[in-house]
């Protein structure tokens, strides 16, 4: 019973993925009143839609904003406009999870800093290697195989050096259960 459920799903997938691959050029939707009326599969693109989260620097929301009402606003809020709105709410929350902050490795005050981070937009530079933070290179985009997580906590709580409080400058997660590819996606085949 379990394996006829199992071909059941696969073959479910195989037809969807042979429907959405075999459209035509002459097939694609050119402006957002004909993709509701060639909408095949019934579903409704019709109404407003709202932003749900904000994710562009991972934990940065999860640590800086409270759940609840001020979150909810936060991941709606237009990005031009975050820094005004929660820089201030960034820079108490700072200051509550490291008192003696001065400043952090990148030499940023505790004001600089959350007005950095409280615009929760992935930066990319096109003229410098993608990363974000090397050392040398900050917020220049995103590589794979960056430990964001480590970044974040040694710019929250490593000081000037990057070297104070070292038990919170790191989540010591320092390596994937799988290597990543050398070709695109990049990413390990699921296990």
């Amino acid at each position: 019973m379990r394996t006829n459920k199992i071909r059941i799903v696969v073959l479910s997938l195989f037809s969807i993925t042979t429907v959405l691959v075999s459209c035509s050029k002459d097939e694609l939707v050119t402006n957002e009143t004909s993709a509701v009326s060639a909408n095949k599969f019934g579903v409704n693109f019709s109404g407003t839609f709202v932003q749900q989260d904000q994710m562009a620097r991972p934990a940065i929301n999860t640590v800086f904003i409270k759940s609840g009402a001020p979150k909810d606003a936060f991941n709606a809020a237009i990005p031009s406009e975050m820094g005004a709105a929660y820089q201030s709410i960034f820079q108490s929350r700072l200051l509550a999870l490291n008192p003696g902050y001065t400043t952090n490795a990148l030499g940023l005050s505790a004001s600089q800093f959350t007005g950095v981070l409280a615009t929760d937009v992935l930066n990319v530079s096109k003229t410098s290697p993608t990363t974000f933070f090397d050392g040398t290179n900050v917020l220049t985009g995103r590589a794979i195989a960056d430990d964001v997580i480590d970044v974040e906590l040694l710019l929250i709580f490593g000081g000037p050096t990057g070297a104070s409080n070292s038990g919170l400058t790191s989540d010591h997660v320092d390596s994937n259960d799988k290597a990543f590819s050398n070709k695109f996606p990049y990413l390990a085949s699921a296990w």
